[in-house]
């Protein structure tokens, strides 16, 4: 979908009753142009009949952090203890956040369960992720605290050099206020997590809604052990190689050996695995099929988002219902296009530019 479509189709979830008149009203364009907005829409099997009864009743549910990323990346080398002159750029993130809007974009039906303050960042933040369709209305708003930061520094290569994080607010996510969405969540189709989530959360969540496949995004080496008591409740599981190593507690000494690390976590009960490896690629294994899928060449302006591109393509492929071939090369396509963009959201993301990546068409 169009990111005018995506913006139509935020706007009718919330209302299917809104005349086209009041749509064009709030997009600032043409009531004739929202007709055709509308009929291409219905044209895709989106939405259909009047009223803008939806086709399709899967949805997917995040949860997980949201917050303003800062990001800062020198001109020229990188040098310490010094202000290096370069460019600054401010954008929604968080990784839930960003996997919700890389869903929508790819034209997931997407709720979002998150925590931010009623300041600045945190009007900015949902208004970005209604605009890209993500459905907010159980994103928590608090009038205590921050909405949650995080401050980031690429070196010369635009690959990380140094992050700082105040999530803070987070904590306010927990189970009692996860318990007022357990309707909602019963309904989903699939529940994808960040391990940015506090251990009463992670707790609640898995042992309530292990019959729902839970989608896990392990964040960080520190923040994936959070998640090893529960790995055999875990449906698909998203690490780089150094936190897959780091829950099964092993090492091994080349690309041959990824399918005994793979075996130990289907032993353990997770039923996908998708290990991301950098330039590498990604390894994928569900305990029939484990392949070692290359990553084809790509510019890459910021590192920041690839993962959580991909985590959303993999949601994405599991509602079209793909197999896990085409789920890995297509999931590896959207973090190639989030690896294309300074901000960490790329706004071209769509199924129609990742399939055009996968054929090497440029977007």
């Amino acid at each position: 979908m169009t990111e005018r479509e995506l913006e139509i189709l935020s706007i009718l979830k919330q209302n299917p009753l809104i005349s086209q008149q009041d749509i064009a009203e709030k997009l600032d364009i043409s009531r004739s142009a929202v007709a055709g907005h509308i009929m291409n829409l219905t044209h895709k099997g989106v939405i259909k009949g009047k009223g803008y009864i939806f086709s399709d009743n899967k949805y997917a549910v995040v949860i997980g952090g949201s917050n303003m990323d800062i990001l800062g990346r020198p001109a020229g080398d990188f040098r310490l203890c010094d202000s290096n002159v370069g460019h600054v750029t401010c954008s929604p993130g968080g990784v839930g956040r960003n996997i919700a809007e890389n869903l929508a974009r790819l034209g997931t039906d997407t709720r979002l369960i998150s925590a931010v303050a009623k300041d600045a960042y945190g009007g900015l933040i949902i208004d970005q992720c209604q605009k890209a369709g993500v459905d907010m209305r159980s994103c928590l708003k608090f009038d205590d605290g921050a909405t949650s930061t995080y401050l980031s520094v690429l070196n010369a290569d635009s690959n990380m050099h140094v992050a700082i994080n105040d999530m803070a607010i987070l904590e306010k996510l927990n189970s009692a206020t996860l318990q007022k969405e357990e309707e909602m969540l019963r309904r989903a189709s699939l529940i994808v997590i960040d391990t940015n989530l506090s251990e009463n959360a992670l707790e609640y969540l898995f042992s309530n809604f292990s019959g729902i496949p839970i989608f896990v995004d392990t964040v960080s080496c520190a923040k994936a052990l959070k998640i090893k008591p529960y790995l055999s409740s875990i449906h698909t599981l998203k690490p780089n190689l150094h936190e897959a190593l780091m829950l099964a507690g092993m090492e091994i000494e080349g690309s041959e050996q990824l399918p005994i690390l793979a075996n130990w976590f289907h032993q353990q009960g997770v039923k996908r695995l998708f290990i991301s490896l950098g330039e590498e690629g990604a390894f994928y294994s569900d305990g029939k099929e484990q392949k070692l899928m290359p990553a084809k060449p790509t510019l890459v302006t910021n590192v920041n988002g690839a993962g959580d591109a991909f985590v959303a393509a993999l949601a994405h492929s599991w509602i079209r219902d793909w197999s896990i071939e085409p789920t890995t090369e297509f999931a590896m396509a959207a973090a190639s296009i989030a690896l294309s963009h300074l901000d960490t959201i790329n706004p071209n993301m769509s199924e129609i530019s990742v399939n055009r990546t996968i054929k090497g068409v440029a977007c």
